[in-house]
């Protein structure tokens, strides 16, 4: 009785965000911080009560929260209006207690990076008849801990459009996911980076699937039925070991209607018996040849060195001109963290190559970065950047850039342009959900001067976490990139979403370069500025695809130029493939 009391007595704690919310009849809720962490706890691991009597929400984002267990009883009942339910970064698990539905309203629902392990009925989502979430249409569940996956999940969210699945422990679907009507609207499916070792046929009657990354799994066949998704558009099976080498080979570097047409022509599996023969006389050949040249001494280096990727490091001792960053005392009540790096011989130009590049960013943003909340990633042109860089806060009216696709303004007005841009396309697309633009845009409310990025210039190249400048924008010539990544979290989850980026790099160009007719990557750029010490460090393929990139160090530092940072450091790029020998 006393415990109860004691938590009863916390819950009634002032809560200002929610008396301004209720005061003010705002739509718009967001608890973060802090002093969150510690009136959660207080009452006992659940939201307040209070925060369920405000019926004219739409949107509510809790984050951050590791006090957080359970939403609390209430929720659905006093929320009937809500739209757009944001739980992520919190500690929610092992399910949720009380059910989250009915939530008759409810269009977006992201669960990512709590501690969830299963959602089944009365511990999950909502009811499956009447459907708990009628209109949702978006679930992030990426960065839990879920073995399976609720099997009435299409019948609880029967409009559901996409599905984020993205690093958890699946190791299959529920059948129920794929029976005909099932999820007639779903066109966005992602679950990289789970266990997952089989997909089903059935995956076929996602009649509007558009988008599928089973990445990083244990899968060994794709089913040709794959290819009878009448508007599938873009695929990723990279990472998963398939038995049919080729069509491994193909999901690492070629688009994806040649995966498709493959798939449609046969493919393992699928193809007719004599062809399906015919290949494996000529795998058994080849590898009757491979064993010949092992024998003979010949072709050792071959294998060992065919599936590997060089990544040399760069250290600031062994560069005569380093890049580095200073960075101002006003930034520590801004964006205090700042990680950059410089990587040399890219190969952009193939095909669709800057796209996937540019993909790889949009999706690190989304989990990693959650929604850029956590963090940000800009990537620029070093030839169009003048160091030493300075990492400053600046006023909102005094600070310019000009940002990619657009004039030169200041960022008080650009951040406005982009707050009415989102509102217009909201309502144009009639949602009452809060748009990408922002989940972002709102980390800037309140302060008094926004961080930025200035080149030796004296130009403004990143405006973080809002957008890079146009005059150091990359482009399908580029080869020498320069990478940062800035936080108001923490320097190590910088430092983590820089190893990823990186090693996402490494994978696009092994994948490009398994894929060209000529192995062989861009030289160094003329005339770039921070050029390569050692004349004799090639960027260019090995025998048999294997090839280079180089990782230059860059020093962060402050005013005085005492060293706050330096990556990469010896315990940066630790955790690598199999096939990416790190030279430190």
């Amino acid at each position: 009785m006393a415990a109860a009391a004691a938590v009863a007595a916390a819950a009634a704690e002032p809560w200002p965000e929610l008396e301004l919310a209720e005061r003010e009849r705002r739509r718009e809720l967001l608890l973060t911080g802090p002093g969150l962490e510690e009136r959660v706890k207080a009452a006992g691991g659940r939201l307040p009560p209070r925060l369920f009597t405000l019926p004219l929400l739409h949107y509510l984002e809790v984050s951050g929260c590791g006090s957080l267990r359970a939403p609390g009883p209430g929720l659905a009942q006093g929320l009937p209006q809500l739209h757009s339910l944001v739980l992520r970064r919190n500690a929610l698990g092992p399910g949720l207690s009380p059910e989250l539905g009915p939530l008759p309203a409810l269009r977006v629902l992201d669960l990512s990076g709590n501690a969830l392990e299963a959602l089944p009925p009365g511990e999950g989502l909502g009811p499956a008849e009447p459907p708990g979430l009628p209109q949702l249409q978006s679930l992030n569940l990426s960065g839990n801990r879920l073995r399976e996956l609720p099997a009435d999940l299409a019948r609880c969210a029967p409009r559901l459009q996409s599905l984020n699945l993205t690093g958890n422990r699946l190791d299959a679907f529920p059948a129920e996911l794929f029976r005909p009507g099932a999820l007639p609207l779903l066109s966005e499916l992602a679950a990289a980076d789970n266990r997952l070792r089989e997909l089903s046929p059935d995956i076929a009657r996602l009649a509007s699937l558009k988008t599928l990354d089973l990445s990083n799994n244990q899968l060994t066949e794709i089913p040709a039925e794959l290819a009878d998704c009448p508007k599938l558009k873009e695929i990723n099976f990279r990472g998963n070991k398939l038995r049919d080498k080729r069509l491994e080979k193909m999901v690492g570097g070629c688009q994806t209607k040649s995966i498709l047409e493959y798939l449609r022509a046969g493919g393992r599996g699928g193809r007719s018996k004599g062809r399906q023969e015919g290949s494996e006389k000529e795998d058994r050949k080849k590898r009757r040849e491979r064993k010949q040249r092992r024998e003979s001494g010949e072709g050792e280096d071959e294998v060992a060195d065919s599936a590997r990727m060089i990544l040399k490091i760069l250290h600031v001792s062994e560069n005569p001109t380093p890049l580095t960053i200073r960075v101002s005392p006003e930034v520590r009540d801004v964006r205090p963290y700042v990680v950059g790096a410089i990587v040399r011989g890219m190969d952009l130009q193939p095909g669709n190559v800057l796209r996937r590049f540019l993909n790889c960013q949009t999706k690190l943003h989304d989990d990693l970065c959650e929604k850029r909340t956590a963090a940000t990633i800009a990537t620029h042109d070093l030839q169009a950047v003048r160091g030493p860089l300075l990492y400053a806060a600046r006023p909102p009216e005094d600070l310019k850039i000009m940002p990619l696709g657009r004039r030169e303004a200041k960022a008080k007005e650009l951040v406005k342009q982009l707050q009415l841009e989102a509102e217009e396309q909201r309502k144009q697309k009639k949602r009452q959900s809060v748009s990408g633009l922002h989940r972002y845009l709102h980390l800037l409310d309140g302060k008094e001067n926004y961080p930025c990025l200035v080149d030796a210039e004296g130009d403004v190249i990143s405006f973080p976490p809002i957008t890079n400048s146009e005059k150091t924008k990359i482009k399908k010539t580029t080869c020498n990139l320069f990478l940062e990544v800035t936080s108001a979290t923490s320097l190590q989850l910088c430092k983590d979403i820089m190893d990823n980026l990186i090693l996402k790099m490494v994978e696009l160009n092994k994948s490009t370069s398994e894929n060209k007719e000529e192995d062989t990557l861009s030289d160094t750029e003329p005339g770039a500025s921070h050029g390569l010490s050692d004349p004799n460090l090639d960027l260019r393929s090995g025998k048999d695809g294997q090839c280079s990139l180089v990782v230059e160090q860059v020093r962060v530092v402050d005013l005085e130029g005492s060293l706050k940072v330096v990556y990469p450091s010896k315990a940066d790029l630790v955790t690598i493939p199999a096939y990416v020998t790190v030279v430190r």
